[in-house]
């Protein structure tokens, strides 16, 4: 596999549309484009975990190993704002790091679950939500060695 640290933003792109939308950059665009909209305006997006990687955290295995859409979209909203839509005991670091929205627990942050069900329809697999402030993902890449794309920058 490929080190995702030689590889540029675009190329990141290209394997998330590969991977996550069967290499329909159309289907990509739109997924964006509904996430985008849903969202407060400002809100930075980024992909995380295996679609960037192709490599599951867990076993090493690539993406979609157990076959096509198996693995999931790890997206993260950055920016305060959005961070306001999770219940406040729905932190891992209070105002900094939220737990997941995910179908295990689509009520911590109500306000969004709909759009993350009609993100997981168009994507044709998971998806979870995760909020968390600038300074986390950035250590989560360097200390842990959990790189992301950008999608979109937080304004």
């Amino acid at each position: 596999m490929t080190n995702v640290n030689s590889m540029s933003a675009e190329e990141i792109r290209e394997r998330v549309t590969r991977l996550a939308f069967d290499g329909d950059t159309l289907r990509f665009r739109e997924f964006l484009k509904k996430l985008e909209s849903g969202l407060p305006a400002g809100t930075g997006i980024a992909l995380r975990g295996s679609v960037v990687t192709n490599e599951r955290w867990k076993d090493g295995r690539p993406f979609d190993a157990d076959g096509r859409g198996t693995s999931d979209l790890d997206v993260t909203l950055i920016g305060a704002e959005v961070m306001e839509q999770w219940d406040k005991d729905a932190f891992y670091i209070p105002a900094l790091h939220t737990k997941p929205l995910c179908d295990e627990d689509p009520d911590i942050a109500p306000g969004l679950n709909n759009l993350r069900e009609e993100l997981q329809k168009l994507a044709e697999r998971p998806v979870n939500f995760q909020a968390t402030a600038n300074i986390i993902l950035f250590a989560r890449d360097v200390l842990f060695n959990e790189p992301y794309v950008m999608l979109v920058r937080s304004k």
